[in-house]
């Protein structure tokens, strides 16, 4: 038997980064994953916004960032057209890139453990969990991370309940373009004109020295769209696209594999247990249109590693009293609460024909465009008057 204060079953984003917190703050961990590399998988590929600020909080941002891509700039097309070209802080990563560059900031501390837990019992003092390799740890606290798994969970009586079936689909490929060196944008996002389309948007993105493409639609699996996508990409994407080329710069094309990955907006039931937290997707899953994913994690596993962990270690026992605290917190509360709006009002704002909706689209185009026309004047006033005013609004229609 194996003792320790903290059993992290799950190594991927979630996981890795809370053995890197746990170990970091001196308190007894074991990470439990059956891979010793974490292998390549379509989830995040860029962080940015709130997503910076949460992950600073876990004290692992430094190496992190490093092992990113800042864009620095986005182009931003709506309804075909170029309105803005705005600064940007997204970092675009692989998803394995990341979660390996957090495994690699956990202190020899903390063991990693390549296996699966095929058994568990939990209690409001110690948890022992089975391992496939026959050893069998004793832990004060289970931390659930293994994302979409349902195995545990079912051997806790943890339900998954699906509040929206297939909520989006996410396209991961590469783009280059064809009888050029590069494109000249540095990034872009192209967000839909109609709504027939069924896209959220299109935005690509520098990884390295490759351009990388999510695409996220809303469609059913069995769409005939989807394989016809698959068939003919580039032409799948021109055809719901107007003026993608246009601003692509001339012809390009899909490069390697193209992976596809349907998202449903899952939540737990009986969740609230003595001995064990759930935490990330293992908690509730998030639309990955709206970009929120990585955002939960990094909020659930700084408020572990910095707060709630810490206090329930201080004190005999491991009751539900405790785990209760997490899932009440008012930060848990709000960051689940947004996610799930974001989610389904980005699906209204994309596919929804209401009066409401339309003018919400025209209104964010009215907004953009602004935003380009003041930034090409700042600019132009800024550089003087014997350089050319940059074109490329709905009028000019840059190439980009």
């Amino acid at each position: 038997m194996r003792y320790t204060d903290v059993a992290i079953v799950g190594g991927g984003l979630a996981g890795s980064t809370a053995a890197a917190m746990l170990g970091r703050a001196g308190i007894s961990a074991v990470m439990i994953d059956p891979h010793v590399a974490y292998p390549p998988e379509l989830r995040c590929e860029k962080l940015g916004g709130n997503q910076l600020t949460l992950l600073r909080k876990t004290g692992l941002a430094d190496t992190t960032l490093r092992a990113t891509t800042l864009d620095g700039e986005v182009w931003e097309a709506r309804f075909g057209y170029l309105v803005t070209r705005k600064p940007s802080d997204q970092h675009g990563i692989m998803y394995d890139t990341l979660v390996n560059t957090m495994r690699a900031q956990i202190p020899p501390s903390v063991e990693t453990i390549h296996s699966k837990v095929i058994g568990l019992s939990t209690s409001a003092e110690r948890q022992k969990l089975k391992l496939s390799n026959d050893e069998e740890i004793s832990a004060r606290l289970i931390l659930l991370a293994t994302g979409l798994n349902l195995g545990l969970r079912h051997m806790l009586g943890i339900t998954r309940q699906v509040i929206s079936h297939c909520h989006s689909v996410t396209f991961g490929f590469d783009v280059e373009p064809v009888g050029r060196a590069a494109f000249e944008f540095p990034a872009l996002t192209y967000w839909p004109g109609r709504t027939s389309s069924r896209l959220a948007y299109l935005s690509i993105f520098p990884i390295g020295n490759t351009m990388r493409a999510n695409m996220m639609v809303y469609r059913e699996m069995d769409d005939p769209w989807l394989p016809a996508f698959r068939r003919a990409p580039e032409a799948a994407m021109c055809e719901i696209m107007p003026r993608l080329k246009h601003l692509m710069g001339g012809d390009f094309r899909v490069s390697g594999q193209v992976k596809v990955r349907p998202a449903d907006l899952c939540i737990n039931e009986n969740y609230l247990q003595p001995g064990v937290v759930l935490a990330g997707d293992a908690f509730s899953t998030s639309c990955p249109a709206a970009g929120t994913g990585t955002t939960k994690v990094f909020n659930d596993i700084q408020l572990l590693g910095n707060r709630y962990i810490p206090q329930w270690l201080a004190s005999d026992g491991m009751g539900a009293d405790k785990i209760a605290a997490f899932y009440a917190d008012p930060d848990k509360i709000a960051c689940e609460e947004a996610c799930v709006a974001k989610a389904y009002r980005l699906r209204s704002l994309s596919i929804d024909d209401g009066l409401s909706w339309r003018m919400q689209r025209w209104a964010r185009f009215a907004v953009r465009l602004l935003d380009g026309v003041s930034r090409s004047i700042r600019k132009q006033f800024s550089e003087g008057p014997t350089n050319p005013p940059p074109s490329g609004y709905p009028k000019q229609g840059r190439t980009a």
